[in-house]
């Protein structure tokens, strides 16, 4: 796995209460993540999840994107099938006027609820060649390319996208799947991993890395990341509460189903759990965090990260 980016990059949101918070309030939460010495704040997309839930990532990015002037923008995952990926690269190009260098473009196909792709006219049968044919185009008109592409699911011709991004705009690719890992090696600057192991993580990226070399991209500038949920608290068992919690209201299903690769317990138990995957070389992370209260995770996650920075120095 390339050691492109040295250093530990990690962002963060409070898991519950954020989204439907007031927009000052998620403006002054915000803050508080930069406060707490975080480097980004994560934004999850749906259209229609399960219940009908869901957020536009990039339009609720746009919303807090004046809330700091350097905090990333971490959108991931976005489900990039379900949307048009030229109108994708105006709004991504709009994003990145208002934040500046500061966007992360992570996608995904779904998976967990069938409805929400059929209720966007998209056959769940063909997620994953949309993405990649969506992935083409889009990267393209990010480049600043006049794009035409003609498949079994977009016709565009002579298409532009003025002006481009003022740098480019990582674009990480989402799944645990093989065709996942090898789409992110195709088309991105990185493979967004969750629920995995240290091991495993180290062998996605490296499958990556090798299709990459295969489809002759050439060099990359890699930014792989893990993105898991944690839960704190001041001990195991109420952050396991937390998390188990917040997890069975989002998926709809038994925590067990995540705990094996779902850190929890005081900030020290969790960067102990993180510890693993930053030894094997992963320096960047973005994470879902419950905890009590959205000031309290956010106070909680700094703490994790700054003690994982500290061995990430410890190991230098």
């Amino acid at each position: 796995m390339s050691a492109t980016h040295p250093g530990l990059r990690i962002g963060a949101v409070p898991a519950s209460g954020f989204n439907t918070a007031a927009p000052d309030e998620r403006a002054r939460l915000v803050r508080a993540l930069a406060d707490a010495g975080l480097d980004g704040v994560l934004q999850a997309d749906h259209v229609s999840f399960l219940d009908g839930s869901g957020t536009d990532a990039i339009v609720m990015m746009a919303g807090l994107s004046g809330a700091h002037p350097t905090l990333g923008l971490h959108i991931g995952v976005y489900l990039l099938p379900l949307r048009h990926p030229v109108t994708v690269a105006r709004s991504l190009v709009t994003l990145d006027q208002l934040a500046p260098g500061r966007v992360v473009f992570g996608v995904g196909i779904g998976g967990e609820d069938r409805h929400e792709v059929e209720v966007c006219g998209v056959d769940p049968r063909t997620r994953g060649r949309r993405c990649d044919a969506s992935l083409a185009i889009l990267r393209a008109l990010l480049d600043g390319d006049t794009v035409t592409h003609v498949d079994e699911f977009f016709a565009v011709h002579e298409c532009r996208i003025r002006p481009t991004p003022t740098a480019p705009i990582p674009v990480l690719v989402g799944g645990r799947s093989d065709a996942a890992i090898r789409r992110a090696g195709r088309f991105g600057d990185g493979w967004l991993g969750a629920w995995c192991s240290p091991r495993r993580f180290v062998q996605a990226a490296e499958t990556c890395e090798a299709e990459a070399a295969a489809a002759g991209r050439g060099r990359v500038t890699w930014r792989h990341k893990y993105q898991p949920w944690i839960g704190v608290g001041d001990s195991r068992e109420e952050a396991r509460d937390h998390v188990s919690r917040a997890m069975q209201r989002f998926y709809g299903l038994p925590f067990e189903a995540f705990e094996k690769y779902t850190p929890y317990g005081t900030p020290a138990d969790v960067a102990d759990a993180l510890a693993p995957y930053v030894e094997v070389g992963v320096h960047e992370f973005d994470m879902s965090v419950c905890g009590p209260d959205a000031d309290t995770s956010i106070e909680l996650a700094g703490e994790v990260k700054r003690l994982l920075a500290g061995s990430v120095r410890a190991g230098a």
